[in-house]
């Protein structure tokens, strides 16, 4: 088994390159996936959030209020820290139930936005970093997801720099061309993934 991960600012196009990946074949776990998966209504997960944080970022549906939340934590790195020692450790444990079911020779992709910030470089055999220009990113940020050049540069700034990213890759995909581009990218990275060319040591 080869277990990669993939990660990248916001509005890079990681989920491209995870898809793709998983069209060639890999096993993908997507951590943000799971991360609402863990907090879903009726979980520990969820309960431990309302117990933290208070009613105030629970929906009427009694699901997470994920734009609240997301208002809440952003600018308060304690709390933060907080809810991240509530969801990581789940998500973890679930992606290692899910690569435990995996084939002996799968190459498994775990897909985590925050794999820099959180420290996690070490526990792969392989770290891909989709990168692109920052105006790429606040330009697709703008353009797909509606918000404001500022909102898109604050959330860029939040994040882990490109350069701490970069530092860490083993591999970097380039998307900030054409989706035609990204795959014929992509398959190169997958080539190397699978003859063990782009594996440390």
């Amino acid at each position: 088994m080869l277990r990669v991960g993939l990660t990248g600012g916001i509005g890079s196009g990681k989920s491209s390159v995870s898809a793709i990946l998983a069209d060639r074949g890999a096993l993908v776990i997507d951590a943000d996936g799971l991360a609402r998966k863990v907090v879903a209504p009726g979980t520990p997960g969820l309960a431990d959030i309302l117990v933290a944080f208070g009613p105030g970022v629970i929906g009427d549906d009694g699901s997470l209020d994920r734009a609240a939340m997301a208002q809440r934590v952003f600018d308060d790195p304690a709390a933060r820290q907080q809810l991240e020692a509530i969801i990581h450790p789940r998500v973890r444990a679930r992606a290692a139930e899910i690569e435990s079911q995996a084939a002996a020779d799968a190459v498994v992709v775990h897909d985590i936005p925050l794999l820099v910030e959180t420290g996690q470089g070490d526990r792969f055999d392989a770290v891909v970093v989709v990168d692109c220009p920052p105006d790429v990113q606040v330009e697709r940020l703008t353009r797909q997801r509606g918000m404001s050049r500022s909102a898109a540069e604050a959330r860029i700034a939040a994040q882990a720099s490109r350069e701490d990213r970069l530092a860490l890759a083993d591999h970097v995909v380039d998307n900030s061309g054409s989706l035609e581009q990204l795959r014929t990218v992509v398959d190169q990275l997958w080539t190397a993934l699978n003859d063990h060319s782009g594996v440390r040591g």
